[in-house]
């Protein structure tokens, strides 16, 4: 059964280095699409889902985050902080927060998405996993006559070639014994923990979506 009080960890600590010059001025969270915040649309979805208690984790220009989103109080939502003292990368904030459930949720905060979230949440937890990722499928087109050879001669010639991925989306179930995994302030990120989770081959669960998916910092 899942808990009345869940918990949403989004990750606002990022440079936005993609949205140059703009994230000059706002850190990438507080980026408006359609005159909104995209930070606060992902909190009101969030609110939909069921997912009142919410944690920031700011760095760049977090003061800025802070300053708008205040408390939560007039989201509906519990909003609290922690502050990266220097860089630390997508997971390795986690590190900084005490009295973690059993469960939660962990989420980049420059994407929209119509995943149903507390579904995603729901079936992570049914899962019994450590981890598990949001996957979408994505095509990526090589751009060039791509030439197939053995020694110094060629064997196969493809114009353009189309290659299908399944990529993560940026949401994350998460169970808290991945916190033993993480460094104590370090540089951690999502691919670090993956590269040592597939060495102690430790199973980490797949959830595939094909529905609205938007990474503001990227062409889609």
């Amino acid at each position: 059964m899942l808990s009345k009080k869940k918990l949403a960890i989004i990750l606002c600590g990022g440079l936005g280095t993609r949205l140059r010059p703009f994230t000059k001025v706002l850190p990438k969270p507080l980026m408006p699409i359609n005159g909104r915040p995209i930070l606060e649309i992902v909190i009101h979805k969030l609110k939909k889902n069921k997912f009142k208690n919410i944690i920031l984790s700011i760095g760049y220009k977090g003061e800025l985050i802070k300053s708008y989103f205040g408390n939560g109080k007039k989201y509906g939502v519990k909003i609290s902080y922690i502050k990266e003292k220097k860089p630390l990368g997508t997971m390795g904030p986690l590190k900084l927060i005490k009295k973690l459930p059993n469960n939660f949720l962990v989420m980049n905060g420059d994407i929209l998405s119509s995943l149903n979230i507390n579904n995603f949440f729901e079936k992570h937890i049914k899962s019994k996993s450590i981890f598990t990722i949001s996957t979408i499928s994505r095509n990526h087109v090589i751009d060039y006559g791509v030439i197939k050879y053995k020694k110094n001669k060629m064997i196969d010639f493809i114009e353009k070639p189309k290659k299908n991925y399944q990529v993560s989306m940026g949401i994350y179930g998460v169970n808290k014994n991945v916190i033993k995994y993480i460094p104590k302030n370090k540089y951690y990120g999502f691919d670090h923990l993956m590269k040592q989770f597939l060495k102690r081959k430790i199973d980490v669960n797949l959830f595939f979506y094909n529905g609205l998916w938007l990474d503001i910092g990227r062409q889609n």
